[in-house]
């Protein structure tokens, strides 16, 4: 009787996938081009894009959250739908990674263990990341290598806030999910060393947002480097999570108040 060999996660090799590297080799892919992969992909092609255009980056903008009718409540329905299925590729590392005996997610450095400590650790993160990161944007403005950033150009309705909450929901848990503890979990079964994850996951993390400009390449892949040794020291994914969650949210919602109080800093360009 011939033995099947089994991948990582512990289910046995697919035939035609040669092999569980090759195996996880094409999860991997699968995953990053389902999620976080395929906006590296769209913002490298808009970052040459805008290098093609006559006026310098500096004088573009960089739209995140837009609406997406004329209508209220359709608006509504497709952001709201927007987030749900931009979850799904989370779900699907979950799946992946999950594991029988607990912590079910502990492959993912999430457990609930430590939820106060976790939380602190993530609110003070942010509050490390907001100043220096609010300086690498406004250096890049000033250096011409960085558009001008909207982070919301949703129309004020109720849902407004809420809907720009569950936006930085969607970008804390997917980036740092997959960005972090997905490929930590997957390289290292690749065979990958520390620093060539930390690298990798930086290097990815900073390309997807180039449609920014080149200052916010910048200011992410630092973001990233950061991040992943935290991850590797601590090997807890919520305070990553729970400090992007608060940096985007208050991005999102503070927005029309900073455009409105400070606008030669945040306003649109003349």
């Amino acid at each position: 009787m011939t033995r099947r060999t089994r991948t990582a996660d512990g289910f046995p090799d697919r035939a035609g996938f040669g092999g569980s590297r090759r195996r996880l080799g094409v999860e991997i892919a699968i995953v990053l081009l389902l999620s976080i992969g395929a906006s590296a992909v769209y913002s490298v092609v808009s970052i040459a894009y805008r290098l093609t255009r006559t006026e310098p980056l500096s004088e573009q903008t960089a739209t995140i959250n837009r609406p997406l009718s004329d209508l209220e409540v359709f608006d509504f329905i497709y952001q709201v739908l927007g987030v749900f299925f931009d979850l799904v590729p989370v779900a699907l590392v979950v799946f992946l990674l999950w594991q029988p005996s607990r912590p079910r997610l502990g492959r993912l450095g999430i457990d609930l263990t430590r939820p106060g400590r976790d939380a602190l650790g993530g609110v003070g993160l942010a509050l490390i990341i907001g100043v220096p990161g609010l300086g690498v944007y406004l250096g890049g403005k000033a250096l011409g290598w960085t558009t001008t950033v909207i982070p919301t150009a949703l129309d004020t309705y109720w849902w407004t806030v809420p809907v720009l909450f569950l936006a930085a929901l969607r970008a804390g848990i997917t980036e740092e999910v997959i960005a972090v503890g997905y490929l930590f979990a997957r390289l290292r079964d690749l065979g990958w060393g520390t620093w060539q994850i930390i690298l990798a996951s930086a290097a990815l993390r900073g390309t997807y947002h180039l449609y920014q400009g080149f200052g916010p390449f910048i200011g992410n892949f630092a973001m990233g480097l950061l991040f992943g040794w935290l991850y590797h020291r601590t090997g807890r994914l919520l305070p990553l999570v729970i400090a992007h969650v608060l940096l985007d949210a208050a991005i999102f919602i503070g927005y029309p108040w900073a455009a409105a109080t400070f606008p030669d800093l945040f306003g649109l360009p003349s």
